[in-house]
């Protein structure tokens, strides 16, 4: 986990069957003093960090547990939170769409024979697009030991 993904995932075997495992992360969130929040549906488990030790860039780590020949197979996917990761989404889109329009209009103008100025947005675009991903990139490493802590809890949940 030392490399920073855009979602990280990880695997992870347990010799418990997936009732077990389940009911062992659901006892570890339920304890008094859990450092971590998290909801247990179905074979699904969701961890985040506490409310108020939360930031912009505080990761989430989605859980699936399946029965596997001896015991489960849990398999793990950080990311960011729902509303972060739908606006970088939307940036992308937008950034994609109007590039998409700029070109359509400045190839015109060219055509015709026309000043074609507006294809000046393109690098304006793509300066948008690379400083919206430099962001994501430090907000990952804003992140990373949160995702260590979501991680440990995890673990340690699993092997009790």
């Amino acid at each position: 986990m030392e490399k920073i993904e855009i979602r990280p995932r990880f695997q992870y075997s347990s010799p418990l069957p997936p009732e077990k495992v389940l009911q062992a992360l659901e006892e570890a969130l339920s304890r008094e003093n859990a450092p971590i929040n998290g909801l247990v549906i179905d074979h699904h488990v969701y961890l985040r960090i506490p409310h108020e030790d939360q930031h912009f860039w505080s990761p989430q780590l989605a859980l699936e547990v399946e029965a596997a020949e001896e015991g489960s197979q849990i398999n793990g996917l950080f990311g960011p939170r729902e509303s972060v990761w739908l606006m970088y989404i939307f940036f992308y889109a937008l950034m994609a769409f109007l590039s998409v329009i700029v070109m359509i209009m400045g190839f015109s103008q060219l055509n015709l024979g026309l000043s074609a100025r507006i294809l000046w947005a393109l690098p304006v675009l793509l300066a948008l697009f690379v400083l919206a991903y430099l962001t994501a990139r430090a907000g990952q490493k804003l992140g990373h030991d949160e995702m260590h802590l979501l991680y440990d809890f995890f673990r340690g949940a699993v092997k009790s």
